[in-house]
């Protein structure tokens, strides 16, 4: 079970940059927990999937040097389903179709992959953990990042900031 969880579906063996896969994966499971429980259940499912892949992580790295195998991208799922908060949040707020708001998700795809590979600041302090909460949150604080820049970009892009 912590295989299935920690690889999501054994997406995590897809090669090459099994993280890429893994945020790709995440962005059609957002999409159908965003059009069914709308944003507080992608803010309850990414909770659960957080606490489900730090267990799947530690059960999946115990004993092992590797404190995060390219294998393992529940982490992705996480940070990724952060980084759409805003396109989820926003498109319920206007009472729109979550694709109708499809330019927040390739940029929250986009700022979530750049941020998980750059690791600045916060991130790259998770990552230093070496341990199977860095590996979650390392990549929940990408997603913060991400969701931030999201944010931003649709500011501007209405016109909000300029």
């Amino acid at each position: 079970m912590s295989r299935l969880i920690a690889t999501v579906f054994y997406v995590g063996y897809l090669r090459p940059a099994p993280g890429t896969w893994g945020s790709l994966a995440a962005l059609p499971l957002a999409w159908v927990i965003g059009s069914y429980t709308g944003f507080i259940g992608l803010v309850i499912a990414t909770t659960l999937v957080f606490f489900a892949g730090l267990w799947a992580t530690q059960a999946q790295t115990r004993g092992q040097d590797d404190h995060d195998p390219s294998e393992i991208v529940v982490d992705e799922v996480v940070g990724q389903w952060i980084a759409l908060y805003p396109v989820v949040y926003g498109a319920g707020m206007m009472g729109i179709d979550l694709l109708a708001l499809y330019p927040g998700w390739i940029g929250a795809f986009v700022l979530f992959r750049l941020f998980d590979i750059w690791k600045p600041w916060l991130v790259g302090h998770a990552d230093a953990r070496g341990d199977a909460m860095g590996v979650m949150l390392d990549d929940l604080w990408a997603g913060v990042f991400a969701a931030i820049g999201v944010s931003v970009l649709a500011a501007l892009a209405h016109g909000v900031l300029m």
